[in-house]
C-alpha cells in the first residue's frame, strides 16, 4: 500500500488522519530541505570518513576471510526492495537465516556492532536516494510480508540510518511499539524532530543498549506480527458474520 505522508498519516489507534493545508505546506518544505541536506551532507561524509572507511576495510580482511561488505536484502520507501550494505561484522560461513543457530561474530565485528561503524556503508545509499540519515529503519522484507495494510505505511517515507523507534529503545522495543514509533516520526515529520534524533542518537551510542536484534528476537517478532494480523483477520471476519 502506497501512502502519502504528506497528506496523512496513520494515528497510534490505527487510523488514517488527513493533515491540514498549513501543516502540509510545512512538510513539502522540509521534504525539499531534507532531499538536498542528504545528498550534500552524504557525499560530504563519504569524502571525510574516507581514512576511516579504509582502515576498518583492512581490520576485517585481517580478522577473518570472507568479504568486507555484507549485503542483505531490505524494504524501503512504498515497500520497494533494495540492497542495504553494512561492513561485514560476523563470519564468512554465517547462515543469517538459519534460526536454529546464533550468529557467529568476529573479534573486529564486535567492536563494530558495538560502536555502530557497521552501519557506516549506508551513507553511499543516502547518497543515491535509497535511504536517509534519518527515518524509520529499512527492515528485512519478511516483516513487510506479515504486515497489514495499515502498518505498512511505516513505509511511507525513506528509511533512515537512525529514527525514533532507535532512540526510543531500539531493540528493547517490542516489534509493535517499534511501528508505532514510526507513526510517531511520520505524523511529526519535521526539521525540529530530526534534530532531536540526531542528539538522541549520540547518546544511545554511548550507552550502547539494545544494538543487537538476534536471530531470537527477529524470529519472535516476524512471528508475533503473523500471529496478531491473523487473529485481528479472524475476529473481523467473525463480526461480519454476526
Amino acid at each position: 500500500m502506497k501512502g502519502n505522508y504528506i497528506n496523512s498519516y496513520v494515528d497510534l489507534d490505527g487510523k488514517i488522519k488527513n493533515r491540514n493545508p498549513f501543516n502540509k505546506l510545512l512538510i513539502i518544505l522540509y521534504t525539499v530541505f531534507k532531499f538536498l541536506f542528504d545528498r550534500v551532507f552524504s557525499i560530504i561524509s563519504i569524502v571525510v570518513l574516507i581514512p576511516v572507511l579504509i582502515i576498518i576495510s583492512i581490520a576485517i580482511k585481517i580478522d577473518s576471510k570472507g568479504p568486507v561488505l555484507y549485503k542483505q536484502i531490505r524494504t524501503g520507501k512504498h515497500g520497494k526492495k533494495f540492497n542495504m550494505y553494512k561492513f561485514r561484522t560476523m563470519v564468512a560461513n554465517n547462515d543469517v537465516h538459519d534460526f536454529s543457530i546464533s550468529d557467529k561474530y568476529t573479534k573486529v565485528g564486535n567492536i563494530l556492532r558495538k560502536t555502530s561503524l557497521d552501519e557506516l556503508p549506508q551513507i553511499f545509499l543516502i547518497a543515491t536516494g535509497k535511504m536517509s540519515f534519518i527515518g524509520p529503519r529499512p527492515w528485512i522484507p519478511e516483516y513487510y510480508e506479515k504486515m497489514n495494510d495499515i502498518q505498512r505505511h511505516k513505509y511511507d517515507v525513506t528509511p533512515g540510518l537512525t529514527g525514533l523507534a532507535q532512540v526510543m529503545g531500539r531493540n528493547n522495543l517490542n516489534v509493535f511499539e517499534k511501528i508505532n514509533y514510526d507513526f510517531m516520526y511520520i505524523k511529526n515529520y519535521s526539521l525540529l524532530q530530526d534534530i532531536k534524533i540526531i542528539f538522541l542518537t549520540m547518546n544511545v551510542l554511548f550507552k550502547k543498549t539494545g544494538i543487537n536484534a538476534g536471530k531470537d528476537n527477529i524470529k519472535k517478532e516476524l512471528n508475533d506480527l503473523s500471529k496478531k494480523n491473523k487473529s485481528k483477520v479472524k475476529h473481523e471476519k467473525a463480526k461480519r458474520t454476526i
